[in-house]
């Protein structure tokens, strides 16, 4: 006989807002792994963003709950973001890219969400030389990891956040404004 799990509602409610997602049509998501040892319940989405057939990002959300609660993260439930994406060489060069990343993330979530605790993470830049069998571009990468407490039923709307991050960080225009060319050396 199988045993059966009963999920906590709070967590199987975020979930549910999760899998409704309806992002802006450059972004594609889709459910992922999720890490086994973080917390007692987790759900994760990946996902990739493509302009004009390109993938120009590709970014985790995880969602984590403890019922009992966790002290570090001011709640039950957590919510864990990767960003990453190729910029501009120029772009990446400005000592200025961590906070302007950073201050992606805030606008997405002070816009999209009524608030959040606990919002913790880093911005890393790095370029890559490619060397022998691997040899290719210089290229320079943008990644933005980091982590925050939601509100409780506020799942959806930390989404729209994470989604509004991943465009920011890809360059994409807001809806409806036509995008310039792609500058690709």
């Amino acid at each position: 006989m199988a045993l059966t799990t009963v999920l906590p509602e709070t967590f199987t409610r975020a979930v549910s807002a999760l899998k409704q997602a309806n992002p802006r049509e450059e972004i594609l998501l889709e459910e992922a792994p999720a890490p086994g040892k973080l917390a007692s319940h987790a759900y994760a989405l990946g996902a990739t963003v493509m302009r004009r057939g390109e993938e120009v990002a590709t970014g985790r959300l995880v969602l984590l709950h403890e019922p009992a609660g966790h002290e570090a993260w001011e709640g039950d439930t957590r919510l864990v973001c990767y960003v990453t994406a190729e910029v501009e060489p120029d772009m990446a060069n400005d000592p200025l890219l961590p906070q302007v990343a950073w201050g992606w993330l805030i606008d997405a979530l002070d816009t999209h969400t009524e608030g959040y605790l606990a919002i913790g993470g880093t911005v890393t830049q790095t370029t890559s030389s490619r060397f022998g069998g691997l040899h290719g571009p210089t290229t320079t990468d943008l990644e933005l990891r980091a982590s925050w407490t939601p509100l409780p039923d506020s799942a959806a709307a930390h989404l729209d956040a994470w989604c509004a991050l991943l465009a920011s960080t890809a360059g994409l225009p807001p809806v409806g404004v036509a995008a310039m060319p792609l500058r690709r050396a």
